[in-house]
């Protein structure tokens, strides 16, 4: 009896000790103080060796999360607007010219093509409309074409927009500024020790000049990376801390998808618990920003996947550039289900009556979706799914 009242004692003393912590942890955050790297690299830590049990970790991140953008729950929506053909050899990905995946390439799709996918990305509940272009950057008359179509998209459909490009100088940074571009995206990835293992085409340092010449245009940053290619723990907070400094107002967290073909394609340690410390030490770090559960989400977080809007504040509807995602359904009753709020100029309930209606077209025989764990083949998007607004 002394000894089962000491072991209750003791767990009752390590939770209290983890609430504490939890509340520091908070009050650091919205106070915007920085994490010592011996910290912030504990909160990393699962199982016996952490210093923070998980829910009183999420506790902390979701305080914050809630400080700043309340229960609200921002969707963006991916165009692969440009698939494949690319110059560039990144080890994680299937558009690299060092990739065997069994993509669907097809050159920048015409201008009425991205248009009506804008009008039906803001249709769909979207915030932000994000448009991925392959290659290593944009020459100039690839600049003034992209430029253009962000300003018709901004003129005729009014939704925000989010460019990924590539490598940019200040003057394509500034014509796409010009053009009324609101986020640049391009991710930083992954630890400078580590990149040389992941891409010999570009270096880090070409990517930190991208996005130093898109702040200096005026163009706000959407800048994040991926977890699971044998980057330390230690390197994830240094990175945490990098985009913290450089005021990222969006980070998008990405997990390694196992795309067979691509030359990175088995995930380092990411289990559901471990993915959801890594999206909270970015609350933790990053507070203000608008930190995003990307790529990888469905695939690495299974059943915990709700708890990642704890720390999280959006997340992607539609999958990922040739990644298929959750339907539409489950990912809308996911939200609601938890007490979420979508962030969207939409009629929702025109948003939902087009999401059921299509959700019974699947049942009817139609193929779904839905990307799953042991089917990652399966996992690339057809030519129908990446081109659903293409005539003819």
């Amino acid at each position: 009896m002394i000894a089962a009242m000491s072991i209750a004692e003791t767990a009752v003393a390590s939770s209290l000790s983890s609430l504490s912590l939890a509340a520091e942890l908070a009050e650091r955050a919205l106070n915007d103080e920085a994490l010592e790297p011996g910290v912030a690299v504990g909160l990393l830590d699962d199982g016996d060796a952490a210093v923070i049990d998980l829910p009183a970790l999420l506790s902390a991140a979701y305080a914050v999360r809630r400080h700043y953008y309340g229960d609200a729950v921002r969707v963006h929506v991916l165009n692969n607007a440009q698939n494949g053909h690319c110059p560039e050899d990144c080890a994680y990905c299937t558009q690299a010219k060092s990739s065997t995946a069994d993509i669907n390439p097809y050159p920048m799709k015409s201008l009425d093509e991205m248009l009506d996918e804008a009008r039906a990305a803001q249709a769909s509940g979207a915030h932000r409309y994000c448009m991925v272009f392959a290659g290593r950057g944009p020459s100039k008359g690839r600049t003034e074409q992209l430029a253009e179509a962000v300003r018709r998209i901004k003129d005729e459909v009014g939704i925000e927009v989010c460019v990924s490009a590539g490598l940019l100088d200040e003057a394509k940074a500034e014509r796409l500024a010009e053009a009324g571009v609101d986020r640049y995206n391009h991710n930083l990835n992954t630890s400078p020790r580590n990149y040389a293992s992941i891409c010999t085409t570009h270096t880090y340092e070409d990517r930190q000049s991208t996005l130093a010449a898109a702040r200096g245009a005026g163009i706000s940053l959407c800048s994040g990376l991926i977890v699971g290619m044998g980057e330390t723990r230690d390197e994830l907070v240094a990175l945490a801390t990098t985009l913290r400094q450089m005021g990222a107002e969006s980070i998008p967290v990405n997990f390694l998808l196992p795309f067979e073909g691509n030359l990175m394609n088995r995930p380092v340690d990411l289990t559901p618990r471990y993915c959801l410390r890594v999206l909270c030490l970015f609350r933790l770090m990053c507070p203000r920003a608008e930190v995003r559960v990307a790529a990888g989400r469905e695939h690495h977080l299974r059943s915990l996947e709700p708890m990642a809007m704890q720390p999280a504040n959006s997340l992607f509807l539609g999958g990922y550039l040739n990644a298929r995602g959750e339907e539409a359904k489950k990912l809308y009753a996911m939200l609601t289900d938890a007490g979420y709020t979508l962030d969207t100029t939409a009629d929702l309930a025109a948003v939902f009556a087009k999401i059921e209606a299509q959700a019974k077209a699947a049942a009817n025989g139609e193929k779904s979706a839905t990307l799953t764990r042991e089917g990652m083949v399966d996992g690339i998007k057809s030519l129908e799914e990446l081109r659903p607004c293409q005539a003819g």
